[in-house]
């Protein structure tokens, strides 16, 4: 009998100095926990050697790589992956998808627990923002403190407690009901960053018939790289999403 399958997907822009690192952690991480794997990337038009690390990775990984020549984002990186997931996946009720950040500020051991979860019957799995007594830089704290007020959209009715994360755990069943359900030329997300992730949640929620969430640490200390967060251009993303009846009736299973 064929196993379920997890892809673990990762949208990458010139994160060369790390994303080889990772891939070997996840190597590591899922090989102990005895499930197949399969690992896509997709390199956003990297300037650095991003693209000749992974290459170099997917002579001894079950590693795809995807790739555009101009940059799209992080939001249209993370669809173009998934939409990949759902054209490969055999089994559908039973693969699941996991969306894992390139720079090592998620930690690849949490999709351990997203996966166990969703193995146990979730459909969609969201990471909480948890810091593990480690400094959150001052304008991602204050941009989370105006999402909750007075962006309150984002969060007000929300099936999980932090919309905004974007490690997550999806059942590819419920992916391709929402691609199945939208116009075929629509595309799931039109934002970017954290609203983007928030966005792609209230897209799957309808389609899932229970929700959970989990604690994920975040170490922003870990990334070898300037970081891309914007605090304006990130509130103004979000702001583009009030208005918009983001959460259908729908509750987390916080375990």
């Amino acid at each position: 009998m064929e196993k379920n399958v997890i892809y673990v997907c990762i949208p990458a822009h010139n994160e060369g100095p790390t994303i080889g690192v990772l891939l070997w952690k996840i190597r590591n991480t899922l090989g102990e926990f005895s499930r197949d794997y399969k690992i896509l990337v997709h390199d956003d038009a990297s300037t650095d050697d991003t693209q000749v690390v992974v290459e170099r990775y997917q002579r001894v990984l079950p590693l795809t790589l995807l790739s555009s020549q101009d940059r799209i984002g992080y939001g249209r990186s993370v669809e173009k992956l998934l939409r990949h997931v759902v054209k490969t996946a055999s089994y559908p009720k039973r693969d699941g998808a996991v969306i894992l950040q390139g720079d090592f500020t998620e930690n690849p051991d949490d999709v351990i627990s997203l996966v166990k979860i969703l193995e146990g019957g979730a459909d969609i799995v969201a990471g909480v923002t948890d810091m593990n007594g480690h400094q959150m830089p001052l304008g991602v704290k204050i941009v989370r403190s105006m999402s909750r007020w007075p962006l309150s959209t984002v969060f007000r009715g929300a099936p999980v407690s932090d919309p905004l994360n974007g490690l997550r755990a999806y059942r590819v069943i419920v992916l391709k009901k929402a691609l199945r359900d939208g116009p075929e030329d629509e595309p799931l997300i039109r934002t970017e960053g954290w609203a983007a992730n928030a966005e792609l949640l209230s897209r799957l929620v309808p389609h899932a018939r229970r929700i959970a969430e989990v604690p994920a640490e975040v170490r922003h200390d870990l990334r070898q790289r300037g970081s891309r967060f914007r605090p304006l251009s990130t509130l103004m993303a979000l702001m583009r999403l009030r208005g918009r009846d983001l959460w259908p009736n729908s509750s987390a299973q916080g375990v």
